[in-house]
């Protein structure tokens, strides 16, 4: 039987849905941080890196190449790479430092503002794999492996109180939690239901400014905006997740009277412009550097002055 540490082949666990808040003792939570996930393959005096694709990434992040030393034993680690902006984990920083090549480029940025590995789990430690071991018994391997230091720290966790931590972090600004069974074993390259997402969302009622087309010409993708304290009207972003055939006849009958020839928004190509008359509410995790949503999902036209025809 071949070594999972010398294979390097480890595609991780996936997260199998998403929930409200809730309180369950047979449940451990922690922080769903805003990074990239990586496995982290520690061994004396080397580090591999490689992303959930496994794609080897260790060049990309010098900063990390002496974190071996906080492991007593040999092991392999899944967790997240987080960048940190004033306290809090800023995934744009981190996503421009994952496409840089010059290393030139990245031994700067590494010193500027390095990047934290932060471990959730193991996954082999010493000579054996532990992936049959339960949640709870790989913590506290977890914990007994590896101990925080330099630009790498061992994720904290709670038992039982969902609601609470999840109204913490909501506070604190952060995406949310990730509610895990303490009996729940690692399936490598599974989705699962063991783990669960509680994403820190936020609903916007914004104004439908012009749709693209599908194929067929009928609406696919929303574009979305608002009027800034001026009156001007500025881009929000596109949707197309959660636009149901309602919302679309709806946009398809303001769309015969109401269409205008100029683009509110010169980002978008092939888009029928409309009045901004419309609205409608989104639903999304936090805005963008550039003011749009990320990971939106449409929830409804939430209001129309439109009668429109029975069918």
């Amino acid at each position: 039987m071949t070594d999972l540490f010398e294979e390097k082949e480890i595609s991780p666990m996936l997260l199998g849905e998403e929930k409200e808040p809730f309180d369950d003792p047979e449940y451990i939570y922690e922080l769903k941080l805003d990074g990239i996930r990586c496995i982290a393959y520690l061994e004396k005096g080397k580090v591999t890196l490689r992303n959930k694709r496994n794609k080897d990434v260790t060049d990309i992040y010098p900063e990390l190449s002496e974190i071996w030393r906080t492991a007593y034993q040999r092991c392999i680690l899944d967790g997240e790479l987080v960048a940190f902006t004033d306290g809090k984990p800023d995934f744009y920083a981190l996503q421009k430092r994952s496409l840089m090549t010059d290393g030139f480029r990245i031994g700067i940025a590494a010193k500027r503002n390095p990047v934290q590995f932060v471990a959730y789990d193991i996954l082999y430690a010493g000579k054996k794999r532990i992936t049959d071991k339960t949640q709870e018994e790989r913590k506290k391997i977890l914990s007994d492996t590896v101990r925080d230091g330099e630009n790498l720290s061992v994720s904290r966790w709670i038992e039982g109180k969902g609601k609470d931590f999840f109204a913490l972090t909501k506070r604190q600004g952060l995406e949310g939690i990730v509610a895990k069974r303490k009996d729940g074993k690692y399936h490598i390259g599974k989705r699962t239901r063991d783990w669960i997402k509680i994403k820190v969302m936020q609903d916007e009622d914004l104004l439908i400014c012009g749709y693209q087309p599908d194929e067929n010409g009928d609406v696919k993708d929303l574009v979305l905006g608002y009027k800034d304290e001026n009156g001007k009207l500025k881009n929000r972003g596109k949707v197309y997740l959660g636009v149901s055939k309602e919302d679309k006849k709806i946009v398809r009958e303001f769309a015969k009277k109401n269409t205008v020839a100029r683009a509110w928004f010169d980002k978008y190509k092939n888009v029928v412009w409309l009045k901004p008359e419309l609205v409608g509410t989104a639903h999304f995790m936090q805005e963008t550097e550039n003011g749009t949503m990320r990971q939106p999902v449409f929830k409804a036209v939430s209001y129309t002055h439109l009668t429109l025809p029975t069918t």
